[in-house]
């Protein structure tokens, strides 16, 4: 009677755990929980955004058009509100003589040219208040120093004299830096933030963001052409897109938390398949000695 040889028990057989198993982990539920309440924060922006994106209340058709006193509409040192851009205003008060500044780049109906500016200090204020004011429009450089020297003697001449100014209510331009070779007080902006920087007697005044742009020439100049501002649309296009992707936004934070746990599920199903691979490896190599 003749016996086998003994053989070597197989190696016990490993199971992976299944992409379901692995989520259901604390670790994964806890970090779940915590994209949830991120995508969840996300989403509110994107409706707060999305909710901004259509004025229900727009402004009526020409209210730019009826003119308004300059402190109605904005406060000096305030922004001055979209729907407010173009506002007809008035205001009165008196020239400082010695700022008239010119301000070159500006066009009267797509001809290039030239205005004329000025510091008015607005009546009737409990502070010292002050507004740039395009006075007019000419095409020749030599005329708009002319003119600017005109008004400044004019204004010299009677400081206290009273002007009333009407005209539209423009936001700041904003500051630029003179063409190469020019002279460098030269201003191709019309920013009273730098007319500020070359105005007299300045100290302690509130001055406006903002510049009047006059529709009737204050002296020896054209009508600055200023047609009303175009009506705004009710929907805030830039406002719809920020809300799209604050959503995109929320949807990576929650494929982010599967991607994390798919890659950790996928390096553990590898890493026992390796484990598995060795083993049988080892037997095999036993069984053979």
């Amino acid at each position: 009677m003749t016996s086998t040889p003994a053989t070597d028990p197989a190696p016990p057989q490993i199971f992976p755990p299944t992409l379901r198993e692995v989520m259901l982990r604390p670790r994964w539920i806890a970090l779940l929980a915590f994209s949830l309440l991120v995508a969840g924060v996300l989403a509110w922006l994107g409706q707060w955004q999305l909710g901004r994106a259509v004025d229900t209340a727009p402004p009526e058709p020409g209210m730019t058009e009826v003119v308004r006193p300059l402190s109605e509409v904005v406060q000096p040192g305030d922004y001055l509100p979209e729907p407010l851009v173009g506002q007809r205003v008035e205001v009165s008060g008196t020239w400082v003589a010695s700022d008239f500044i010119v301000v070159s780049s500006r066009f009267n109906d797509d001809v290039q040219g030239y205005w004329v500016t000025g510091q008015l200090r607005v009546a009737g204020t409990a502070e010292p208040t002050s507004v740039a004011v395009a006075t007019g429009w000419t095409q020749n450089l030599d005329q708009a120093n002319a003119a600017a020297d005109e008004l400044e003697r004019q204004a010299g001449a009677d400081p206290a004299a009273v002007v009333e100014v009407t005209g539209r209510l423009i936001s700041d331009e904003g500051p630029s830096v003179p063409p190469a070779g020019a002279d460098p007080l030269t201003l191709v902006k019309m920013s009273p933030a730098m007319l500020l920087g070359r105005w007299h007697d300045i100290e302690n005044v509130d001055v406006y963001r903002q510049y009047i742009a006059s529709q009737t020439a204050i002296g020896p100049l054209d009508d600055i052409a200023s047609p009303a501002p175009d009506e705004r649309s009710r929907v805030n296009w830039l406002n719809i897109f920020y809300a799209a992707e604050w959503a995109v936004f929320a949807g990576f934070a929650l494929y982010l938390w599967y991607r994390l746990a798919r890659d950790a599920w996928e390096k553990e199903v590898e890493d026992l398949e390796d484990e598995q691979a060795e083993a049988l490896a080892a037997g095999a190599a036993a069984s053979r000695d």
